[in-house]
């Protein structure tokens, strides 16, 4: 077995509501505690998050905890925070409201330590709603609720469609700080997408483990229609502004693309609407169009 040691990164942002599951998931891991750091990155938050976080810290002085927090608003900020935190060679990253397999640290220092080449991972991230799947869900659209299920088989990632998902991703630290880190223009929901483009100018050795695997709590308010219709803006919105950073030709091509995703949820919606499934079909083309709406926007809060 390996001995290869690893930082644990969760940022958080008002999610006393999960915080203490994700963190409970890092003490019940099948790694020893000496071999893996927990950094907690609060990003300002105003509920019960600080008092939750210190509360599970001093109830577990067998672990290595580093909490922190960062002032400065954004995922980004939170997630550059980490790599200057991070006292391990390996920095992987989960959600606030994320729950760890008790296999998951395991699997990742073992894949790093059998296949050194190895610069990155990403992992499956299987969604726990707190009561069910909406009616409205189609397979379109549960990569909006971060679901990421790619088989059963590893796999180096190539091209710009799969990447590492911010809920489960994994990189050398060195490699993070080789290509400047996170963007921290990107407050919320392009960012991952970014580290992996800009990782990707340094090395292609970035891979998908299946048997990396977090759990992603959905709780309601999520699946809500107004929550369901901000999240997709925001999408839009954040892509916007990340491929705005590669030049206007950038923009304008991401702008096309958008168009033509909307004609085309026109054309999927249509075999829910033929089988009565009215709310796959409202609710697949509402994504395509507030997605554009908020890349047209590109950069103007909500």
């Amino acid at each position: 077995m390996s001995k290869l040691h690893i930082s644990v990164a969760i940022c958080t942002y008002n999610r006393a509501k999960f915080i203490e599951d994700a963190l409970r998931s890092l003490q019940q891991q099948q790694l020893a505690y000496e071999r893996f750091q927990v950094i907690i990155i609060n990003n300002n938050s105003t509920d019960e998050t600080e008092a939750i976080c210190q509360r599970f810290i001093a109830a577990h002085p067998e672990m290595n905890f580093t909490y922190v927090v960062e002032k400065q608003q954004g995922l980004s900020y939170a997630r550059n925070r980490g790599i200057r935190e991070a006292i391990h060679p390996i920095v992987s990253y989960i959600d606030d409201d994320a729950i760890a397999r008790p296999d998951f640290l395991h699997n990742l220092v073992e894949r790093f330590a059998a296949h050194p080449e190895t610069d990155g991972v990403g992992g499956k991230i299987i969604p726990k709603y707190e009561t069910a799947r909406p009616e409205w869900m189609s397979p379109y659209l549960e990569g909006l609720v971060t679901k990421v299920d790619l088989g059963e088989k590893a796999f180096r990632y190539a091209g710009k469609k799969q990447f590492p998902v911010g809920c489960n991703m994994t990189y050398r630290k060195t490699v993070l700080e080789a290509c400047g880190g996170f963007n921290e223009a990107l407050k919320w929901r392009a960012d991952d997408k970014y580290i992996y483009y800009a990782v990707s100018q340094l090395t292609d050795q970035v891979y998908y483990l299946p048997g990396a695997v977090v759990e992603h709590q959905i709780d309601d308010h999520r699946t809500s229609r107004a929550s369901f219709v901000r999240l997709c803006w925001k999408t839009g919105n954040e892509e916007g502004l990340r491929v705005r950073s590669e030049g206007g030709a950038a923009y304008r091509s991401k702008l096309l693309e958008y168009g033509v995703k909307f004609g085309g949820s026109l054309v999927l919606a249509l075999p829910y609407v033929l089988r009565g499934q009215w709310s796959k079909a409202n609710y697949l083309v509402t994504y395509r169009y507030q997605a554009w709406l908020g890349l047209l926007a590109a950069g103007r809060s909500a």
